[in-house]
């Protein structure tokens, strides 16, 4: 009874299509399904490849890294170094004579620049 009711039901698909089967681009004898079959979806497994994979080699020095992080200008600073002085480091720099006078070197104009005093209206003119 079972497999009677089943041929009757595949009868009847094969001349009873879909509505979209009847028109339009799936109606094309030509026309294949997108989505694949699962016996066609993935033919091998991903860890049993059947070519081994053409790894080109090359001098380190002479291969380009496209990785962004080692490019990356923020990451390459150095890291920010941050002293705490105490109160007792405070006084004794504060004690201690770092420099004197003769340390900066002499300037190089000594002489006083004059400046004219005949100029009138300060040197504009009116």
């Amino acid at each position: 009874m079972a497999s009677a009711a089943k041929s009757l039901v595949q009868t009847l698909r094969r001349y009873m299509k879909k509505p979209w089967e009847i028109t339009g681009p799936c109606a094309d004898p030509e026309y294949r399904l997108a989505v694949p079959k699962a016996t066609e979806y993935r033919v091998f497994c991903p860890a049993t490849v059947p070519e081994k994979a053409i790894i080109p080699t090359s001098l380190p020095d002479t291969v380009y890294d496209i990785k962004y992080y080692s490019r990356d200008q923020r990451r390459n600073r150095p890291p920010i170094k941050r002293t705490v002085l105490k109160k007792a480091d405070v006084e004794k720099m504060m004690k201690e004579k770092t420099f004197d006078t003769s340390d900066f070197p002499r300037p190089y104009l000594t002489a006083k620049v004059v400046e004219d005093d005949n100029a009138i209206g300060g040197g504009y003119q009116k």
